[in-house]
Formats: structure tokens, sequence, C-alpha cells
């Protein structure tokens, strides 16, 4: 079986926003689909890992914002790279406005907006599918919308070629974003210089 197939599926990009006890947060998801259209539903699904399902999960509410291909890459750092957890997402950033749902989205990067309302959930294991009629909407400007293979071949980095080496060194390559770093050992307290995730989501390359 051919993994790589999977790669072939067409992919648009989003900023999903949330907001629980007076704080916003925001993650990247490529995976919302409009599933009726009377009344107009959607379905996106969350990796449990995200502090936005956590907030989704209890609030029912959500705003999703449609990345643009005026998109750049710091807006994936900001909300692909770093957990709601440990970071303020909106402590900084200014490019956003609110709904009448009072949740945020964005205004910069982006080419629509709508917001949610969550009836229905499925456990999928590592993720939850959310079904939800949506309550709002709005087109933001005329620029197409960044799909999956624009981001991967456009905006994202790419990763530094490993140095040519004598046989006797290793060569250590980010999970997250491709990042090759070279060394005998993986430094334990190594962080990613493109995508800030740690030393632990480095592999040997064989």
């Amino acid at each position: 079986m051919d993994k790589r197939a999977m790669y072939r599926l067409t992919y648009g990009l989003f900023v999903l926003t949330a907001r629980e006890n007076n704080r916003d947060n925001g993650c990247i998801t490529n995976t919302a689909i409009q599933v009726t259209s009377d009344p107009v539903r959607l379905t996106i699904a969350v990796n449990k890992s995200n502090y936005t399902h956590d907030m989704i999960f209890r609030t029912k509410k959500f705003n999703l914002s449609m990345l643009s291909e005026d998109a750049d890459f710091p807006i994936f750092e900001r909300f692909g790279y770093q957990s709601g957890r440990d970071a303020d997402k909106f402590g900084d950033f200014s490019d956003y406005t609110r709904s009448e749902n009072g949740l945020v989205y964005l205004t910069k990067g982006t080419n629509a907006f709508l917001s949610g309302e969550v009836e229905q959930t499925f456990d999928l294991g590592t993720h939850t599918l959310f079904i939800a009629k949506v309550t709002d909407m709005e087109v933001l400007s005329a620029a197409d919308s960044m799909s999956y293979f624009y981001y991967q071949d456009h905006v994202k980095p790419k990763p530094n070629k490993a140095k040519d080496t004598d046989g006797n060194q290793t060569v250590w390559r980010c999970k997250i974003c491709g990042y090759e770093y070279v060394g005998d050992e993986m430094p334990e307290d190594f962080v990613c210089p493109i995508c800030k995730h740690p030393a632990s989501d480095f592999e040997k390359v064989e």
C-alpha cells in the first residue's frame, strides 16, 4: 500500500478559533468540509492534543478563517507551531476582529470566515469530528484560497540540506518542518530554528 496516495487529496488551510473564560485561542487545521446546504452545515476534525479542541468541545462554538495565498509563514508559526496552553497566540497580534458570536477571525491573509455552532460530535480516537451549523459567514477578499500544496510549495521554508558528511556523523530531521541537524548526538535542549519544536520531534535519518 502506497501511503503517498493520501497526499493527492486536496486540502484547504484554515485558522480555527475559539474563546473560553475571556481567552482567545486558535490553531491551524486542514479538515473543514461543507456537508449540507439547507441548513448550511460543515464538519471539522480537530486533534485532541490541541487546546482549541478542548475549548470548542466545551463551548460548542468556533470561527473558521479561510487562509488565502496572501498568508505568510508567520501566521503558520503563530497558530501551528506553538500550543495555546503555553502561549497567548493573540497577545501581540492585531490582524483580527470579532464576529457577532464574540469570537475572533483573522483579517489578514484570509479571504472569508464563518461561524459555527456544534450540533454533534463523534470520537475518532486521536481526533473529534464536530458537525456544526453555520451561523454567520462573510467574504473578506478576492484572493485565492490557500491549498495544502500551495503552502508546501510556496510558503513553508525549505529545510536546510544536510552537509556532506564523512560517514561518521548522523543527520537528524525535524518531523514537523523538515529542518536537518548534523551531529553525532541530538542535544536534548535543541529547538528547531524554523518551527520551534523540541529535539523530541527530530528523527534519525537512515
